[in-house]
Order: structure tokens, then sequence, then C-alpha cells
């Protein structure tokens, strides 16, 4: 079981407000909410919250942090076919 950050911070997909951001999701919804706290996420941007697409938008210090406690890296085509692969339990 996994966290994934993805790489939509070089697309302009990932333009917000001046910011660069990515997509964070994890395997299970547990692993996503706890990864949340490591990293200090307000647990309430949860987006698609209990489903498959269910994650994160973080900033690139954000996005650092997350892997520095262990979220593997990866592109937003991977993180899409993930998502798309069935609803999360």
């Amino acid at each position: 079981m996994s966290v994934y950050v993805d790489d939509m911070y070089k697309t302009q997909l990932g333009e917000f407000r001046g910011m660069k951001m990515s997509h964070m999701a994890a395997d299970t919804h547990e692993e996503l909410i706890e990864m949340a706290k490591k990293i200090g996420l307000n647990l309430k941007w949860i987006q698609k919250e209990g489903t498959s697409h269910e994650h994160f938008d973080v900033a690139l210090g954000k996005r650092r942090l997350a892997v520095q406690c262990g979220a593997i890296e990866t592109t937003m085509m991977e993180l899409c076919q993930r998502a798309w692969s069935g609803y999360k339990k």
C-alpha cells in the first residue's frame, strides 16, 4: 500500500493562484489521511472523498514533504490509470 504524488505541477493544469500543484492520492483512504496529517494538510481539503479519484491537491512544498515521508513520485497518467482501476476500499 502506498501514497503517490504526481507531476501535474509541470503542466498548465498544475497552476493555481501562482502556485505549482500536484495531486496526492493513495491506495487506501486511511493512508491518504495519515499522510495528509503528517504533512500538515487540512483534512477538509480532501477532494472526491470515498471514490477512486479521492485526493488532495498539494503545493510543491507539501509535495516535497510528502516525498520525504515516503510518497512515491509518479506521472499524472500513471495516477489516472491507478484511479480508474476501481474504487478504494
